[in-house]
């Protein structure tokens, strides 16, 4: 089963790069987007086989998800509450009768610090609803994180430092969220790898000195491990200051995971 995500920055402008050929190509199970920037009818992408889920945000031309899938879920959750409603479109949960994948755009805590608070009081939301699910059947977290966990995540560390993205809070949130069963799954492929990003400044040659930033991810339920077959960055993708992300995972261990039928519960939020 073959995942993709991918922060388009803009999906109409995304489109006009080559989304549609990249989409093709990957035939992936779920596509998720990130940074979508629109309102409902604002685009129409004809995805023969693929039923289409978005979230969109109140502001126009802002933040934004969506999931493009070919498997038709149990449930569809917009929300990290009982409403059922994000206002900036942030988050999209799938379930399936024995997983959730749950997309999400984590909010920027600006180059000035200025939303780093709004940013931390999402984390521990999300990471409580995150831990809810789990308690159930496991999960495929994926997105745009606004995190680069440990100093191998950037190309600059050292002068990054206490900047947005690279704050001691916010990997603070990502090692607690590991900690409590979750994986990494590029790291758990590569470890030590010191030269995999997947965003970059659009400022001249930054990109083709590879000077960039790990900040989007496939995050799993440690059940999941046996399960896991590859975790790639598409570096030379071009069409968004983000490059895609892909993971595969064994279709048939997946069916197998999570609570037996006579056990099932599903989630209402």
């Amino acid at each position: 089963m073959h995942f993709i995500s991918w922060n388009v920055n803009g999906i109409r402008a995304c489109v006009r790069k080559g989304f549609l050929d990249f989409f093709q190509e990957m035939d992936a199970d779920f596509f998720c987007i990130q940074e979508s920037k629109l309102q409902k009818g604002q685009i129409q992408l004809d995805l023969d086989g693929y039923y289409q889920y978005w979230n969109y945000a109140e502001r126009k031309g802002y933040s934004g998800t969506a999931i493009f899938t070919k498997w038709e879920p149990l449930h569809v959750f917009y929300g990290l509450d009982s409403n059922n409603f994000e206002p900036e479109g942030r988050i999209i949960t799938l379930e399936y009768e024995s997983f959730y994948v749950i997309n999400v755009y984590t909010p920027n805590s600006k180059r000035d610090l200025t939303r780093l608070e709004d940013r931390l009081e999402w984390e521990d939301r999300l990471f409580d609803y995150l831990q809810k699910l789990n308690k159930k059947k496991p999960l495929i977290y994926c997105g745009d994180l606004n995190v680069a966990h440990h100093e191998i995540d950037l190309r600059n560390d050292k002068t990054n430092h206490g900047n947005s993205g690279f704050t001691k809070e916010e990997r603070s949130k990502m090692t607690r969220l590991l900690d409590a069963g979750f994986v990494d799954t590029l790291r758990h492929f590569h470890p030590d790898k010191d030269d995999i990003f997947t965003w970059w400044s659009y400022m001249k040659t930054i990109r083709e000195r590879n000077i960039g930033w790990r900040i989007d991810y496939f995050i799993v339920s440690e059940q999941l491990i046996p399960a896991l077959k590859k975790s790639e960055v598409h570096s030379s993708v071009l069409g968004s200051d983000h490059c895609p992300i892909g993971l595969v995972i064994d279709e048939k261990q997946l069916m197998q995971m999570g609570v037996g039928e006579d056990e099932r519960t599903y989630t209402s939020y």
